[in-house]
């Protein structure tokens, strides 16, 4: 295996349990593992040497929630003011039927590119629109463009059950059976899923919500997963009417019906969680259940804050998402914004910017279950990025630079993003593929992709909707 060195590197922030920072030291990488961290290390012979002064070194941030196919319908008007979270699925709905493998293959490379280029190692992402007609081996197409990319990706087989005539929000044309859904995560899980150490691929199933999927569904996800070792993924307690519609449905809260189906527990993880109450919170801590918080999308959407660092307090494992056309796709904009809005809901000066790097990176690798990643030890994953100083965004900055990331970095894109003893990101490139090419391409197929869907449904996605205010 190639070893690497990172010499004399200006702050190296390990986020270890005593959120130890060293100063002028360096960090030799053996293959996939951080082999030494200290002042002056004399590497094998043939070892690349990398510059480390005037850098910040941290671990690679771990993202918990995302829909890269979204990158096509981010900028649509109709779309981007909708008048809610149903207005907003119900529309989109119909757009993402047109999905084929190619348009998921070059999403995946501009969502995984993003990440890495902000300093995301480990990603994951959730995929549950199938349609009805065309391949359906679309997280394949995912999971082609990260081992192509060069990250670590921890993809969920995502799916939805229930159509509208059934009580769903999903038109039948996007939902497959119990059945189709529970053969195709067995394909995913025996073909690509590799549970060892250091691994660079590994597979969560996802039903997509209560209101898209059967208990059915829910109750055969959780046990298969559980007799399989794997991890499990939904959406809970994003939006009030969510909360109306369990309540209508079920006759019980978001949560509540969560436990009725024995989705608790430290394998299952939710995005966003907004509309939980204190006991609520207590409870999914004792059970040590997971959550993706995702800022950005959620302020603005109007949904509200998640109280994550309540959760934290109560052993909630919580991480950060970037979530699809909501979001940015940007991990550094996902811990500024969190720690704004966190400010500004508890009014609290305390320093928070350590907080923040730590749900980035170890509570997102808590969240998915994967203990080898989330500080810059010795043993530990040979997986971070390193952010240079030497620009307008830090200009001043000289008494605290981990905490000028979180507080002052404008320019998010790292100067170098390492997975698994890699350089898969240098001089804030992506090493692997072609950036320009991806972006031509990615262009070009949105504009066919909107248009085919406008003939299909009629609808111009360039107007804003008409009770929406401009």
């Amino acid at each position: 295996m190639s070893s690497l060195l990172i010499k004399n590197i200006h702050t190296i922030a390990t986020l270890d349990a005593q959120a130890t920072e060293l100063h002028d030291n360096d960090i030799l990488i053996d293959g996939p593992v951080i082999k030494a961290i200290g002042p002056h290390l004399t590497p094998p012979p043939g070892t690349r040497v990398i510059d480390g002064s005037s850098k910040v070194a941290l671990p690679g941030f771990v993202n918990t929630h995302h829909h890269m196919y979204q990158i096509y319908t981010r900028d649509l008007p109709r779309t981007a003011n909708a008048l809610d979270i149903w207005d907003w699925l119900k529309i989109n709905y119909d757009i993402w039927h047109e999905l084929d493998p190619e348009l998921v293959y070059v999403s995946a490379l501009v969502g995984l590119g993003l990440l890495l280029k902000t300093g995301c190692t480990l990603v994951s992402d959730l995929f549950y629109v199938f349609p009805d007609t065309g391949d359906k081996k679309l997280i394949d197409a995912e999971i082609q463009a990260a081992k192509e990319i060069g990250v670590r990706f921890h993809p969920t087989r995502g799916s939805m059950s229930l159509d509208q005539a059934h009580g769903g929000m999903p038109p039948l044309s996007v939902v497959q059976t119990d059945e189709e859904i529970m053969l195709d995560s067995e394909r995913l899980v025996n073909t690509y899923h590799d549970p060892s150490p250091f691994s660079m691929l590994r597979i969560a199933l996802a039903p997509c919500s209560p209101f898209s999927v059967t208990s059915n569904l829910m109750r055969e996800t959780i046990k298969y997963a559980r007799q399989h070792g794997l991890h499990c993924h939904t959406h809970l307690a994003e939006a009030a009417l969510e909360d109306d519609w369990c309540k209508d449905m079920f006759g019980m809260r978001p949560f509540e019906y969560m436990e009725s189906l024995d989705w608790v527990g430290p394998d299952v993880w939710y995005a966003h969680s907004i509309y939980v109450n204190d006991e609520e919170i207590r409870r999914m801590g004792q059970y040590r259940c997971g959550v993706a918080s995702c800022p950005v999308c959620n302020a603005r959407a109007g949904h509200g804050i998640a109280k994550i660092l309540d959760m934290r307090a109560q052993g909630v494992r919580v991480g950060f998402g970037v979530d699809g056309a909501g979001g940015y796709g940007d991990m550094i904009a996902e811990l500024q914004t969190a720690l704004v809005l966190h400010r500004y809901m508890t009014r609290d000066m305390k320093p928070m910017s350590t907080e923040m790097l730590r749900i980035a990176s170890q509570g997102g690798a808590q969240v998915l279950g994967w203990d080898e990643l989330g500080s810059l030890e010795v043993g530990k994953a040979a997986d971070l990025s390193l952010i240079d100083t030497r620009q307008l965004d830090y200009a001043g900055a000289t008494h605290d630079l981990v905490s000028s990331v979180v507080l002052f970095g404008a320019n998010h894109i790292v100067d170098t993003t390492i997975v698994n003893g890699e350089v898969v990101v240098e001089k804030g490139r992506l090493t692997r593929v072609d950036e320009d090419a991806i972006v031509e391409k990615a262009n070009k197929l949105s504009k066919d992709f909107i248009a085919r869907a406008s003939r299909v449904t009629g609808v111009d996605y360039s107007k804003v909707p008409v009770r929406q205010m401009v």
